[in-house]
């Protein structure tokens, strides 16, 4: 659109010598009519320059402007090359600098941690027992409850790899996973290193009662049996010679049949605790609250007791003999492994040497309660009996309730039921 340069002088106004107007509007005005609207101002083909536009051109008639070569331009050409093969920033058609398109990387992590995400709700059961089995789980004294997680399919225990897919992966073995009070203190009648003495004998007794490898492997409880008192030494020998549904000698000692069962090694998972408080004037009462993990393999009459309804032992259970000990051969799917927790809350007394006639280096076992988890219901013979998934068996199902055997935050009460377990 053109612009109106600075309008000219007006020329003098020249009349004729009678007064007459020239231009023939007899001196009214010739915009006195013009209205000014919306329609004339759109139409109108020149436009007025601002009053800056005015002055910058007047002084640049005279002083042209000079460039102070603070900016570039596209139309400049390309720059003077930088030190050190750097090169020039870019600038905009303006001379200002224009930022540097930098690689987008948030596209490909956005997409990476979908599809994490994805993968983890899948199998959520999965990464709960990765966790568990890696990091250990929650505080084992009641009030810290654990979750109830189904077993995996993906992750079934073998040989090689006996705790797969189980908490008790992390727990420690043996004896070492048995903690023990701090700065025990005096008690009762008892001195702190008496009470000292006395944690550990209790601890060496559920030892041999539940880890000696011998022992587990289907062999007599000598070194437990050496460790009772009188009392509780004759009650635990009555019941390995008469196994029954009131004397079961798994209530004392923990024992597998080495021709349904074989331990895979002699390491067992351990978790648990024994604490002490006085007792009146009796002396010190000592409770412990102890899970043992055991990973086995079959052994060589496995499946056909499975298919048994009741399993049975040829010997009596008093009489074992710990030649059966030895290895046997191997079965058909013996790489499958299975997992039997036990669960044992135990009651021990040491009484006042002064005021009774007791053995003070001697166990005096006053309750047990034990939970089992896979092994057969309703069979007192002694030994435990678990089942191997390679060999689905035909007893009857468990009719409790559904738990989970690593469960440690309720307290063990009664004898309880025979329960369906969530996972072992």
């Amino acid at each position: 659109m053109p612009i109106a340069e600075d309008p000219e002088p007006r020329p003098s106004e020249d009349r004729a010598p009678d007064g007459a107007d020239p231009s023939g509007a007899d001196g009214k005005d010739p915009f006195a009519d013009l209205v000014l609207d919306e329609e004339f101002i759109r139409g109108a083909t020149v436009k007025e320059q601002a009053g800056r536009t005015r002055m910058l051109s007047a002084r640049w008639q005279h002083t042209p402007p000079v460039d102070p070569g603070g900016r570039r331009s596209v139309n400049d050409g390309p720059g003077k090359a930088k030190r050190f093969g750097r090169t020039p920033k870019p600038v905009d058609p303006w001379g200002s600098s224009r930022p540097r398109r930098r690689p987008e990387w948030r596209t490909p992590l956005y997409v990476l941690l979908t599809v994490a995400v994805l993968l983890a709700a899948l199998n959520i059961d999965g990464l709960r027992s990765w966790y568990s089995t890696r990091f250990g789980d929650a505080s084992d004294r009641p009030g810290s409850a654990q979750p109830v997680a189904k077993p995996s399919a993906t992750l079934r225990p073998t040989v090689d790899h006996p705790w797969a897919d189980s908490p008790a992966e992390s727990w420690a073995s043996g004896a070492a996973g048995i903690e023990l009070p701090k700065d025990p203190q005096a008690t009762g009648t008892f001195s702190a290193e008496q009470v000292a003495a006395q944690l550990n004998l209790v601890r060496d007794y559920v030892a041999a009662a539940n880890l000696d490898p011998k022992l587990v492997a289907g062999g007599s409880p000598d070194a437990a049996l050496a460790m009772l008192d009188t009392v509780s030494r004759g009650t635990a020998s009555r019941s390995l010679a008469h196994p029954s549904p009131v004397d079961d000698p798994s209530s004392w000692f923990t024992r597998f049949d080495p021709l349904e069962a074989i331990p895979v090694s002699a390491e067992v998972k351990v978790r648990g605790w024994i604490s002490y408080e006085a007792d009146g004037e009796n002396g010190v009462r000592m409770k412990t609250d102890i899970t043992y993990v055991y990973a086995l393999r079959p052994g060589p009459e496995a499946a056909r007791r499975a298919a048994s309804p009741r399993p049975a032992t040829g010997l009596p259970a008093a009489v074992q003999p710990v030649g059966l000990v030895t290895p046997v051969a191997d079965v058909a799917g013996d790489t499958w492994t299975t997992r039997t927790i036990v669960r044992r809350s135990d009651t021990f007394r040491f009484h006042d040497p002064a005021k009774y006639r007791v053995d003070p280096k001697k166990v005096s076992a006053e309750l047990t309660v034990p939970s089992f988890g896979n092994s057969a219901c309703g069979v007192n013979d002694g030994f435990l009996h678990p089942e191997f998934d390679q060999f689905p068996p035909v007893r009857p199902n468990p009719t409790g309730p559904t738990r989970d055997p690593y469960d440690r935050d309720k307290a063990l009460e009664g004898q309880g039921t025979c329960n369906v377990i969530s996972r072992s």
